[in-house]
């Protein structure tokens, strides 16, 4: 779903399960091929990224000069916040969580990440939003703030700090659930404990100034996430 276009910027809300970088698997198997095929040239440039399943607000630059510009402001000044539904209820007051991240050399999942004292240094800040519960189970709607911008962060962090977001399937209750993802080998019984397809992670918003002009783009989530929290 496109946000805003003019001559340089295109900004869009990126649907889960779709992976920002291109495949082999046509022209409308990820965002990037999916943004060029719109474009009509391949001259656009992710300017942030999202990890597959996570929806929300990505930023195209339409040219190199725009999108250098654009990821330095991006990396140093921008301001990002997610929405993430969380299992367990957080407290009222806000949660900041500093801990460094490197590589899990435990797991079997090479991509995975996890707290690590020798690992690089991150922080993010967690605000409660709404408590709910379905089926006996407490549930947290939390506003996200990386302040850092590693890989896996916010998935990680919650994780670390005892509420894994819903659906996560690496960070969850049990990273062989994605390997099976991957396997295509996913059970009923694990879909089940998952309670969505995609994890609830949603980049609701990204603000920034750029070309002396403060720019803010906002998206909701889609009606998977939207209705797990009502409970329909």
């Amino acid at each position: 779903m496109i946000l805003f276009e003019d001559d340089h910027l295109l900004v869009v809300n990126k649907p889960a399960d779709l992976v920002c970088h291109p495949t082999k698997d046509g022209p409308l198997s990820s965002l990037i091929a999916r943004v060029r095929t719109h474009l009509g040239n391949d001259e656009g440039r992710l300017v942030n990224r999202l990890d597959r399943e996570t929806s929300g607000v990505v930023l195209i630059a339409k040219g190199a000069v725009v999108a250098a510009e654009l990821g330095r402001v991006i990396a140093a000044t921008a301001l990002k916040r997610y929405w993430a539904i969380v299992e367990g209820h957080l407290r009222d007051a806000p949660l900041h969580i500093t801990a460094a991240l490197g590589k899990d050399e435990s797991s079997p999942v090479a991509i995975k990440d996890c707290v690590r004292e020798d690992g690089a240094a991150a922080e993010t800040s967690v605000r409660l939003l709404h408590r709910f519960v379905r089926n006996g189970a407490p549930f947290s709607l939390a506003e996200v703030t990386p302040l850092t911008g590693r890989k896996h962060q916010i998935r990680i962090h919650l994780a670390h700090a005892g509420f894994p977001i819903v659906g996560d399937k690496l960070y969850g209750a049990d990273e062989q659930r994605y390997l099976r993802l991957v396997e295509r080998r996913l059970t009923d019984e694990d879909r089940q404990a998952l309670r969505l397809n995609s994890h609830a992670l949603h980049a609701r918003r990204l603000s920034f100034e750029w070309r002396g002009q403060a720019w803010q783009f906002q998206a909701e989530p889609d009606e998977a996430f939207l209705g797990f929290m009502r409970g329909t």
